[in-house]
């Protein structure tokens, strides 16, 4: 019973928002004006993304590994070739964490400044949160 009253109430009012005008809807004048030009038009060959210039300033993070060294991946996962390591409780930059494999029941990894490879972020230790990737 309970079902077909909230099936019929939203019915109604879906019938109801299709037959009122929105709020934002321009006149039909406005529909057959041109449009002005995006704003990468002025920069031929760049994209938008390339014009918000936002900064994301990297995280500093220590190496929490047991006796062992951490290895730096080409990805974020244990599939990804290995292609350096740091050693225990040497600092490490830190750029952005994205998922990958999980390490230990922890799915994130951190990504090293300018493409360096990833880490498992199982085995760094931060002291602020790290931008997502």
């Amino acid at each position: 019973m309970i079902r077909r009253t909230l099936k019929s109430g939203l019915l109604a009012t879906v019938a109801v928002l299709a037959f009122l005008p929105t709020a934002g809807a321009a006149p039909a004048s406005a529909a057959t004006a041109p449009r002005p030009a995006p704003a990468t038009a002025q920069y031929p060959g760049h994209h938008r993304a390339h014009l918000s210039h936002r900064r994301v300033y990297p995280v500093l993070g220590r190496v929490a590994t047991h006796r062992a060294r951490l290895n730096v991946r080409s990805g974020p996962g244990t599939v990804y070739r290995i292609v350096g390591h740091r050693h225990k409780n040497r600092l490490l930059t830190v750029a952005c964490e994205t998922y990958g494999t999980g390490v230990r029941g922890n799915h994130l990894w951190y990504r090293l400044p300018h493409h360096r490879g990833y880490v498992a972020a199982r085995y760094v230790v931060t002291r602020r949160a790290v931008p997502w990737c």
